[in-house]
């Protein structure tokens, strides 16, 4: 086992070596066990072509650094049916995927996740989906990824589906 960065005592019954040992059982437990794998696409924002009006991407202009495989958490929400325009034609439409990660993982991997990355999931062996990052997670204030309110532990990322019209992997 690696040796952890001690942190400040949280307090008489819970020290920062309990935070530690909390953490590494949780990721033993997820990492190991739960063994959900996504791929991680992130966007390259130095060689990603804009235009220089508005900033906005120009076609095939984004640039991705290499694909790398994360474990995590994945939770996919039902699927969700609207309708074309205005029309009554109905569409079901896949519903979001949430990755909840440690962030001591994406730390050791030095990885972060961004508005705007992909994610692929291999819903079977031979058919991978694609979201996009709509919620990096940043924001771990909240009791949810804290222990007692204190040091945040773990990100929970939200991403939409996108077609394969629109993003198909890099391989």
């Amino acid at each position: 086992m690696e040796k952890l960065v001690p942190i400040t005592r949280l307090g008489k019954f819970f020290s920062g070596d309990d935070f530690n040992l909390e953490v590494e059982m949780g990721k033993e437990w997820l990492e190991g066990d739960m063994n959900f794998t996504v791929i991680l696409y992130r966007v390259d924002k130095y060689k990603t072509k804009t235009d220089d009006v508005y900033g906005e991407t120009v076609k095939d202009g984004v640039k991705f650094l290499p694909p790398v495989e994360l474990k995590g958490l994945v939770k996919i929400a039902p699927s969700v049916e609207s309708k074309l325009g205005n029309s009554k034609l109905a569409q079901e439409e896949p519903g979001n995927i949430t990755f909840s990660v440690y962030q001591k993982y994406l730390d050791d991997l030095d990885i972060d996740i961004q508005y705007g990355d992909y994610l692929g999931y291999y819903e079977s062996e031979k058919r991978v989906r694609y979201y996009n990052v709509s919620n990096d997670g940043r924001v771990v204030s909240d009791n949810k990824h804290t222990y007692g309110g204190y040091k945040p532990f773990y990100r929970t990322i939200v991403a939409t589906y996108v077609s394969e019209n629109d993003f198909n992997g890099l391989w």
